[in-house]
């Protein structure tokens, strides 16, 4: 069990983290979205060690006409607590804090998280287009006619952010150079070769002031993350990772509705992940969040306390974010290289926990400096255009 200065936690039962997986990822052309889903809560299973009969809460978002009713029926699940909570690339976090109240509070005893996308494979195929933007209808209807993409709104955050306080393109490729060096020594990564700061800021332009490589991958992939109470723990294949806190946010929709386009929801959803874990940003041993672009590294890393607003562009610089870095960031390569198959908030839990277990590896593996394994970590998603948030912090027992 974690000590008592890892905090308290809300609730009347611990929570724990009993088993992680991914499925196929990269390029994954000969299978189905919901075969993903299935590899993947396979996997989480095994490497749980519990039998499938003790899940009796499950959580899917991003497939199916009754998400998560018809990814249930297809694992041959019937629970009876479930969430389809669908707020971008912060589900799974939001997802998982979700999940971790109902276990504290007794109404579910094992809840299923599975993720699971065949994007990249779809457009190859012809079987779907890329999108420009999330839709005409709503408040949205008022941005659409003037092209203002999905990609626009992060470029004009980003330059927003170079305007008031002198964040460099080149601090900006930073992130992208450091994601791609930490993919280098993960054999599930999609991208390994190295990269340069040049090689980014010579890439074709998308939108000003992100070029190719500024952006996330799409690549296909699942995973699966299986949360327990603490009843389970002595019946575990591995020792537990415990959820010590979470908070959630929202923010925006509309561009004209963003009080500030420099200061992001994880302002608010990391102040009170910390808080409830009873943890300073100064402890955390690694953190994994969410990079469709890389400003969104760096403007997170401001908002959950890693450095202070303005200061991002700093931090990032002197290789802070590899592997052995200050402070271990996306320690799989992240969106930018590993895999990005449409809302990859789930692998940035998979991460974290395989990490805090000494899992990933003597080539990645994050060690403290006197060697031992790392102690906490954070998974911060980030949905839409920096409109919602939700930080996990977890710890090793």
């Amino acid at each position: 069990m974690p000590s008592a200065t890892l905090g308290p936690r809300s609730g009347n039962r611990k929570v724990a983290v009993a088993g992680v997986a991914l499925s196929d990822c990269g390029r994954v052309d000969e299978t189905t979205p919901y075969a993903l889903h299935a590899q993947a809560a396979r996997r989480a299973l095994a490497d749980s060690g519990l039998d499938r009969s003790a899940i009796d809460g499950f959580a899917s978002a991003g497939l199916g006409t009754l998400a998560p009713v018809e990814v249930a029926e297809y694992l041959g699940l019937r629970p009876t607590w479930v969430d389809s909570t669908s707020v971008g690339g912060s589900t799974w976090e939001v997802m998982a804090a979700h999940a971790a109240d109902a276990i504290a509070a007794g109404h579910a005893n094992a809840v299923l998280l599975v993720y699971g996308s065949t994007a990249r494979a779809d457009i190859k195929a012809g079987r779907r287009t890329s999108n420009l933007s999330f839709g005409a209808r709503g408040p949205l209807q008022f941005e659409v006619p003037y092209g203002h993409t999905l990609i626009a709104k992060y470029a004009m955050a980003a330059r927003r952010h170079m305007h008031q306080y002198g964040t460099t393109l080149e601090q900006l490729a930073q992130v992208a150079v450091q994601a791609r060096a930490n993919a280098a020594a993960n054999p599930d990564a999609m991208y390994r070769d190295p990269i340069t700061v040049d090689d980014v800021l010579s890439g074709p332009m998308i939108a000003d002031p992100f070029t190719k490589l500024h952006c996330c991958i799409r690549s296909d992939g699942g995973c699966a993350v299986l949360l327990v109470a603490e009843d389970h723990v002595p019946d575990l294949a591995k020792p537990p990772v415990w959820v010590l806190g979470s908070g959630t946010a929202v923010s925006h929709t509309t561009m004209s509705e963003w009080d500030d386009f420099t200061v992001s929801p994880a302002a608010a959803s990391g102040r009170l992940a910390f808080e409830r874990a009873g943890v300073r940003p100064s402890e955390i041993d690694l953190a994994e969040l969410y990079d469709a672009f890389t400003y969104m590294t760096l403007v997170t890393l401001e908002d959950l306390g890693f450095c202070a607003k303005g200061e991002g562009g700093a931090f990032v610089e002197k290789g802070r974010l590899l592997r052995d870095g200050e402070l271990p960031v996306n320690t799989d390569g992240g969106g930018l290289a590993a895999c990005h198959p449409g809302m990859r908030g789930l692998f940035l839990l998979v991460e974290a926990v395989r990490q805090l277990r000494g899992e990933a590896g003597p080539d990645r593996q994050v060690r403290k400096p006197d060697g031992r394994l790392p102690q906490l970590a954070v998974a911060s998603g980030t949905g839409g255009w920096f409109c919602s948030s939700g930080t996990v912090v977890l710890g090793r027992g």
